[in-house]
């Protein structure tokens, strides 16, 4: 190598080292222990990809029964998501942290031990549950402890912590299963018991305190103030929607490719881009988009989600689904912390655990509704009207966002102010920000 290519490699390496410092600088050391916390609780993700091969390969049920134990998994979520909301905000992130971890770990041992079908089906419905509550209290906390400049990066950066623990897991959990399903259900529920005492140990409670004078002031903030604020509830409907289209890349996706002829391991190689892809990009594209206009940004990435589940209908070979796999990927990793963001400005400081239970809870439905979408559109009319649908649902998403975030303020630390309009919330404008608790600053 010559020396002109030397100091050329020395330079992109330093240009990455210093991009990755300024991304992972200036965040309190709290949001770093919940980072841990989230990292090895997906690590542990065991349920969630091999449920299925479980019930049908190991304890020999039908695939109506799996899929029977699949929906009441995610109707558990459902149903804890609003729950899980308003004990973040009366009991606290941290013990309702502690709660749905240590339910999780609890409910997931149980699990790999029943056998009979009534008891499988119960204590799926219990786990699905548990581990959906544990969400809201996550994204309230990130919002309490992040300042408002840094939330799409700390909101990043806890996706990327995601999907890297679920990229090491899937791969993992493969071959946990060749030798033993109960060692990968319990390995799960040791991985989130771990998490339950990272919680206890090293994470203060952050939820805000309301002083008796602003307890005078302002009302409580109840489920009915969240189902009122109208801008927040079109922004859930438009997170069900983009939720909706995504979800078809574990349902309709699989289905239509067994369709034209791809085997399992052809499926599972192209769908390998989608996590290599946010691993690899997340952090990178962090940095370009966590000072830009939110309503851009959420209104390109549903045009490219749709457009990318769109291009699906062409996809007839391992490579073509892997670059439509590529494309709706890209607008993954900018709408997830993006929208996640947005719900934290429309939040109240001291309703953020009600707010995040709402959000959390579209997607929860959108779990259960896409598989019933999927199996009926394709049976009906094809799958090439599900990926044609897929469009026009990213469409519609696009146009809502322009049409919501007209007139929504500012955050310091962004560049740009979106167009004004009337406001259509018919609850007061969000309270400012209040100053971070002491414990939360330590």
């Amino acid at each position: 190598m010559s020396g002109g290519d030397t100091k050329r490699t020395a330079a992109a390496g330093g240009s990455v080292r210093r991009a990755l410092r300024e991304t992972v600088s200036g965040l309190p050391p709290a949001f770093w222990w919940l980072w841990t916390s989230t990292l090895v609780n997906r690590l542990g993700g065991f349920v969630a990809t091999f449920m299925a091969l479980y019930l049908t390969l190991e304890r020999g049920y039908s695939a109506s029964f799996a899929g029977l134990v699949a929906a009441l998994y995610g109707l558990g979520g459902v149903v804890s998501a609003l729950g899980a909301g308003v004990m973040a905000d009366r009991l606290g992130r941290r013990p309702t942290l502690l709660i749905a971890q240590t339910s999780t770990a609890l409910s997931v041992a149980v699990l790999g031990l029943v056998q009979h079908p009534a008891a499988i089906a119960a204590v799926a419905f219990l786990v699905g549950a548990a581990t959906n509550a544990s969400r809201p209290a996550v994204q309230a906390m990130l919002a309490d402890i992040v300042p408002p400049e840094d939330r799409v990066r700390a909101f990043s950066l806890n996706y990327w912590a995601i999907n890297l623990g679920y990229a090491i897991s899937a791969a993992a959990a493969g071959f946990i299963a060749e030798y033993s399903y109960l060692a990968g259900f319990l390995g799960e529920a040791v991985m989130t018991l771990a998490c339950a005492v990272v919680v206890f140990v090293k994470l203060p409670e952050s939820r805000p305190v309301r002083s008796e004078q602003e307890r005078s002031a302002e009302p409580d903030v109840g489920l009915g103030t969240v189902l009122r604020d109208t801008r927040f509830m079109g922004v859930v409907g438009l997170s069900f929607l983009v939720s909706l289209v995504f979800m078809q890349s574990s349902v309709g996706l699989p289905i239509a490719m067994g369709d034209v002829g791809l085997s399992p391991a052809e499926f599972g190689l192209a769908m390998s881009v989608n996590g290599v892809l946010i691993v690899v990009l997340q952090i990178p594209v962090t940095r370009f988009i966590q000072h830009r206009d939110p309503r851009s940004l959420l209104i390109a990435s549903s045009l490219v989600l749709g457009i990318g589940f769109g291009l699906t209908a062409f996809a007839d070979s391992v490579l073509v689904l892997m670059l439509t796999i590529a494309v709706w990927t890209l607008g993954e990793i900018v709408n997830a912390p993006t929208q996640t963001s947005l719900v934290v400005r429309l939040s109240p400081v001291h309703g953020r655990g009600r707010y995040q239970g709402m959000y959390t809870m579209s997607w929860a439905v959108a779990s259960l509704g896409a598989p019933l979408v999927a199996g009926f559109v394709i049976d009906r009319h094809g799958a090439a009207w599900l990926w044609a649908s897929c469009a026009a649902l990213g469409a519609a998403a696009a146009l809502g966002y322009w049409a919501l975030m007209r007139g929504l303020p500012p955050v310091e630390g962004t560049t740009k102010e979106v167009e004004p309009a009337p406001v259509t919330s018919s609850t007061p404008p969000t309270a400012p920000e209040a100053p971070a608790t002491a414990q939360a600053r330590e």
